[in-house]
């Protein structure tokens, strides 16, 4: 009888997980600082998750990819940071003026992952009005510390994960997202058939995390149409994209789940 009732709670489960429809709140940014206008132009398009990249150096915190992107003297604070603040002041403490909108800052640390996000802590904490934004997610990516560690980090920081990996609960309960390289399961490059076996993969990584309760996202995907309707397929939450226009006017008009 218990096999049978998890069996019937499964699939609600699975399809109460997937948006029912899909706008430019299920969109990602990705290395959103190579945009004409960072942050802004993300923003603007009421995008649902922002990617940058930041390195600590000298104390300072920049948004760069390696070390020699250093140099542009981009400190994250300037760029992200104190622009996000102000609009969360205007908005009344929302991120959007919609207030059903919500926004993830995900933060990718290319250099080692204690002191950033030490020094991105200290940041942070001159920014209250960040910090307690309940229509705000603030996400480490890349560079992490231990899992085992994440329950000692403040609540306003959260950590993603990977679909192929299993945490603990205590790692579970400050994993906001869950990925993975889509690449490791298809070499689908969106100009012919996707393989039934590659589907299924993806399929069963997709079911995996929502099972779990954790929003799901891809990179390195196929990144035009024939791309993104996939991951619309697959009951994804974010999709990725460096297009961040191409892909809005693409939602604006094609992106109803496809049942």
């Amino acid at each position: 009888m218990k096999t049978l009732l998890l069996f019937l709670l499964f699939p609600c489960m699975h399809v109460f997980a997937q948006p029912a429809v899909y706008t430019t709140a299920n969109a990602h940014s990705h290395n959103d600082y190579q945009q004409p206008a960072p942050f802004y132009s993300a923003y603007n398009l009421q995008y649902g998750s922002i990617e940058v990249d930041v390195i600590l150096s000298e104390n300072e915190l920049y948004v760069a990819h390696t070390m020699k992107d250093v140099a542009q003297n981009r400190l994250f604070e300037n760029l992200y940071l104190s622009p996000l603040a102000d609009i969360i002041q205007k908005n009344a403490g929302n991120v959007y003026a919609d207030t059903s909108r919500k926004l993830m800052l995900m933060l990718d640390i290319k250099a080692e992952a204690v002191p950033s996000i030490n020094k991105l802590i200290e940041l942070l904490m001159k920014y209250p009005a960040v910090t307690r934004c309940p229509s705000l997610i603030i996400l480490i990516t890349g560079s992490k510390p231990p899992q085992s560690t994440y329950s000692s980090y403040p609540s306003f920081l959260w950590f993603d994960g990977l679909l192929s990996t299993n945490y603990s609960k205590q790692a579970l309960s400050r994993i906001a997202l869950l990925g993975e390289n889509f690449i490791n399961y298809s070499q689908w490059n969106g100009h012919e058939d996707l393989l039934a076996n590659d589907w299924e993969k993806l399929k069963k990584a997709v079911d995996k995390g929502h099972a779990l309760g954790k929003k799901i996202r891809f990179w390195n995907t196929p990144d035009f149409i024939e791309g993104w309707q996939k991951l619309i397929e697959l009951g994804i939450d974010y999709i990725n994209t460096d297009s961040i226009k191409a892909l809005a006017e693409y939602l604006k008009t094609n992106g109803v789940r496809k049942s």
